[in-house]
């Protein structure tokens, strides 16, 4: 499997990083940087430090891509994620540094040399993926398969009750990427509240491995536990970008998922950066309104996961 991860990178995105880079098969391409969780620098240095801990740095690419979203200020979270987007560990600067390349040339660059091929994993503000379609729209096509997460799915958001960070920070090219044809899955923030919680006990068996990596991990996860104890009122932790990753590297912990219409509010006052997902509840749309016109499905979206399966894969991860 080779594939290209679009990251922010802070806290659980460092977790999709691992899993990824640890998997038997999987060949990770390029870590291209966006905009989003913390500063934009330290998303490199983060992955950076990623990279190290997973024995193979120098060996996948970092690319920085686009600084800002498309209409406003870019918007952090180190609400949640610490200063650092690592709950301020302090890791050392690795030797490895980003390359000269920008992050939007060489997601184009190197799906279109290798049409069919190469997976894309979005796990930040989808700016980049955006600007790759709108510098060449034939990418949409060229990649074997697009992973989002972002969203939610008839659900409460992490931002607005309406929307999820990746999808309110920057809608426009969220609503670009999502009508531009991909072959495309969505993990919504809805699911990661039903199967992305690794809850105290199982947190407790991953620091027990007192490996290198799992001591990473305990630490990186810190704030973000804090967080959600304290903010959010959760046992446990939540994990939406890992559990994207796990499923792409193998479907098989896909338990139920369904084609639908999706869209993004873009200009709401309530529900900017909304995602709209069709119900099989809701009536044909020209039915309830002659006016409008019924679309064909633009994405698969991902229901349940196997939820033990992904704890699995994460702790193997950290051996």
């Amino acid at each position: 499997m080779r594939l290209i991860i679009d990251t922010d990178t802070a806290g659980d995105d460092v977790f999709s990083l691992m899993l990824a880079l640890t998997r038997p098969g999987v060949r990770v391409e390029a870590i291209t940087i966006a905009h989003g969780n913390v500063g934009f620098a330290q998303h490199a240095e983060n992955a950076l430090a990623t990279l190290a801990m997973c024995g193979r740095a120098g060996e996948v690419p970092v690319y920085l891509g686009a600084q800002a979203p498309f209409s406003r200020a870019p918007l952090d979270a180190a609400y949640v994620f610490g200063a650092d987007g690592m709950s301020d560990s302090a890791f050392p600067r690795t030797a490895q540094r980003p390359e000269a390349g920008h992050a939007v040339d060489e997601i184009v660059r190197r799906v279109m040399a290798a049409p069919g091929e190469i997976t894309l994993i979005a796990q930040a503000p989808l700016t980049n993926i955006a600007l790759a379609y709108l510098r060449e729209p034939h990418i949409a096509k060229a990649v074997k398969h697009l992973w989002i997460m972002g969203g939610t799915d008839n659900g409460v958001g992490n931002v607005t009750p309406a929307a999820e960070y990746n999808l309110y920070v920057d809608p426009e090219a969220a609503k670009i990427v999502i009508n531009a044809g991909f072959d495309l899955s969505i993990v919504t923030w809805t699911e990661t509240l039903r199967d992305g919680l690794l809850d105290l006990d199982q947190l407790a068996q991953l620091r027990a491995l007192n490996t290198p990596r799992a001591r990473f991990f305990t630490d990186v996860n810190r704030a973000s536990l804090a967080f959600a104890q304290e903010t959010e009122g959760l046992n446990g932790s939540l994990h939406p970008d890992a559990i994207t990753c796990a499923i792409a590297l193998d479907e098989s912990l896909i338990l139920d998922a369904e084609r639908a219409v999706v869209d993004v509010e873009t200009l709401g006052e309530l529900t900017r950066g909304y995602l709209s997902v069709s119900h099989a509840i809701l009536p044909d749309i020209e039915l309830a309104d002659p006016s409008l016109k019924r679309k064909p499905a633009n994405a698969r979206v991902i229901k349940k996961i196997d939820q033990a399966g992904f704890f699995a894969a994460l702790r193997t991860a950290l051996l």
